[in-house]
């Protein structure tokens, strides 16, 4: 039977749900980079960010290119970048809703 829509896209985003994965296709947005740059960026065990990358790698996001023992990683379609960019800007929305409530919880500290 095949899956749901909704539990496809369910799961695409629980791929995208940890912190790690999301600096990655931060940091590849620029470009392909190989592994040791993607560490020093973010500064993460190397058997993390492994585990990481082959999550990435098997959901299709990112593919991986070998030279020598050099593996350089770059995202598998530009997409990516345009849902990075729209969680950013929903994430500004969000953010600057919650700074007008703070603001407005303040101005009703000093009437009390």
């Amino acid at each position: 039977m095949p899956v749901p829509l909704y539990e496809a896209k369910a799961e695409f985003f629980r791929m995208l749900g940890h912190p790690v994965r999301i600096r990655v296709l931060e940091l590849l947005q620029d470009g392909p980079m190989p592994v040791r740059d993607l560490l020093a960026a973010i500064e993460v065990e190397p058997s993390n960010l492994s585990q990481q990358l082959a999550v990435l790698r098997r959901s299709g996001i990112v593919t991986a290119t070998r030279t020598g023992s050099t593996v350089v990683y770059e995202l598998a379609g530009g997409d990516v970048a345009d849902l990075l960019a729209a969680a950013r800007r929903i994430l500004s929305v969000l953010l600057a809703g919650r700074q007008e409530l703070l603001a407005e919880l303040r101005a009703t500290e000093s009437v009390r």
